[in-house]
């Protein structure tokens, strides 16, 4: 990476987007099959999953947990500024944990290309 080259924020927030992807993710999990935040029918009780998440991932609690924390590892090569195709895996996780922010992440971590080391 050249040293002259122009550091922007991208990376840290697409790496603080990925980490509140995977939190989110984490949080909906436990909500799913624990019921954690409240009682059943009251918007937030077992098995009541936000419409903007994928809920295709949810049924299976392992491999969403599993998601949930390679996002959470792509949140910290993005501000590491390593391994670029690593976070760009791991922001997809993301987006596939909680969309609202891997998909900013996503994008983010594709315009910031140049700013990573391998």
């Amino acid at each position: 990476m050249n040293d002259k080259l122009k550091k922007t924020r991208g990376p840290v927030i697409a790496g603080s987007l990925c980490i509140i992807s995977g939190i989110f993710g984490i949080l909906g999990i436990l909500n799913y099959s624990v019921g954690i935040f409240g009682e059943a029918g009251s918007g937030f009780g077992k098995g009541d999953i936000p419409p903007f998440v994928p809920s295709i991932i949810f049924d299976t609690p392992i491999p969403a947990l599993i998601v949930a924390l390679v996002a959470l590892v792509g949140g910290i090569f993005a501000f590491r500024r390593k391994k670029w195709l690593w976070a760009l895996i791991c922001a997809i996780a993301a987006a596939c944990s909680f969309i609202l922010t891997g998909i900013p992440a996503v994008i983010l971590l594709i315009l910031t290309k140049d700013e990573f080391t391998s």
